[in-house]
C-alpha cells in the first residue's frame, strides 16, 4: 500500500481517469462498428460527422494514438465511398 497522502491520491485520481477513458474509448468502438455494419449510404453519411469527431475527441487526450484516429477515420470514409 502507499505510504504517502499524496501517493494515495494519485492512485484514486488514476483509475478514475483509467474508467472514464475506457468508457469513452468504448462508446467510441461500438459507433464505428455501427457505422461499418450501416449498408445505406445516406444513414452512414449522416454517422459519419459524429463518429469522427469522437476519434478527434480521442486522439486529443490521447487516450488512442492520432495515427489510429487517423486511419480508422480514412478507412471509414472509403468505406462510405464504396456503398451504392
Amino acid at each position: 500500500m502507499a505510504n504517502h497522502k499524496s501517493s494515495v491520491k494519485r492512485i484514486r485520481q488514476t483509475e478514475k481517469r483509467r474508467l472514464h477513458n475506457r468508457f469513452y474509448a468504448k462508446v467510441t468502438r461500438n459507433a464505428v462498428r455501427k457505422l461499418r455494419a450501416c449498408n445505406e449510404k445516406a444513414e452512414a453519411s449522416e454517422m459519419l460527422p459524429k463518429v469522427t469527431s469522437m476519434l478527434d475527441k480521442l486522439a486529443k487526450r490521447r487516450i488512442i494514438h492520432p495515427n489510429k484516429a487517423a486511419n480508422l477515420k480514412s478507412s471509414l470514409a472509403r468505406y462510405i465511398n464504396r456503398l451504392g
